[in-house]
């Protein structure tokens, strides 16, 4: 992708969420950045660079609502990067897997989904029953959104899904005791939203822009129905 994109980040007020979002942006990409907080858009430049903030906490129902609705205001999205995530916390189900999939379902479908995952993924359970109690664990969560991705990748014409693992990175999630690079972290999900040249094209489970073979059942498409049902079922919102 050549021209400019507008591209939408969730989960960008630090950590990989910000440098993916100031990366796209510092390469004249328009950004559209989520937070939940917006009194952590402290520095000078916060929005200076961006093309606009969408608000709301993706632990609320009502206010991951309120982002699709926000971010529509803005048009068809090239590409969105569903980056916001929360590790250690009761909100690990709604904010993990709920959200991407919810805004996924109320939001024009743009020409690149992109979701984050992680290594921790492979240790997922297919048990949804978590998933409906919000008792699910942080890698059942990564599991369900990654499926979802793979899901995807063929649903819509004109759309590509991928999913990617960004490494254990040290922001306030990772901790400083992270092994991985912090750059790298946030090259590959920027890659795919900008570029048409990549294969596979869809469908993809990347680790820095290299494709790796992920939890058997996220390609199950039987699982895959599965889930699906299962998020339609406990949101109320039909993914098509």
């Amino acid at each position: 992708m050549t021209d400019v994109a507008l591209i939408l980040v969730t989960g960008a007020a630090g950590g990989l969420g910000r440098n993916t979002a100031n990366a796209l942006a510092d390469d004249g990409h328009d950004v559209v950045v989520h937070v939940r907080n917006p009194a952590r858009l402290t520095r000078e430049d916060d929005t200076a660079r961006w093309k606009g903030v969408v608000l709301g906490d993706l632990a609320q129902r009502d206010d991951i609502h309120g982002v699709a609705r926000q971010a529509a205001e803005f048009g068809r999205f090239d590409a969105v990067i569903h980056n916001a995530g929360v590790l250690h916390s009761s909100d690990e189900t709604t904010v993990n897997t709920v959200a991407p999939y919810l805004l996924t379902a109320l939001m024009d479908k743009p020409a690149k989904l992109i979701y984050l995952s992680s290594s921790m993924h492979r240790a997922g359970s297919t048990d949804l029953g978590p998933l409906t109690a919000g008792t699910a664990s942080y890698s059942d969560t990564k599991l369900w959104v990654t499926t979802l991705a793979l899901a995807f990748a063929s649903r819509w014409e004109g759309t590509s899904s991928h999913a990617v693992d960004p490494g254990w990175v040290p922001t306030r999630m990772g901790g400083a005791g992270a092994s991985d690079d912090l750059t790298a972290g946030h090259l590959t999900q920027a890659w795919l939203a900008t570029h048409d040249d990549v294969t596979p094209s869809t469908g993809g489970y990347w680790y820095h822009q290299r494709t790796q073979t992920p939890h058997p059942a996220s390609q199950d498409e039987e699982f895959q129905a599965r889930l699906i049902h299962a998020l339609e079922k406990h949101t109320g919102v039909p993914l098509d």
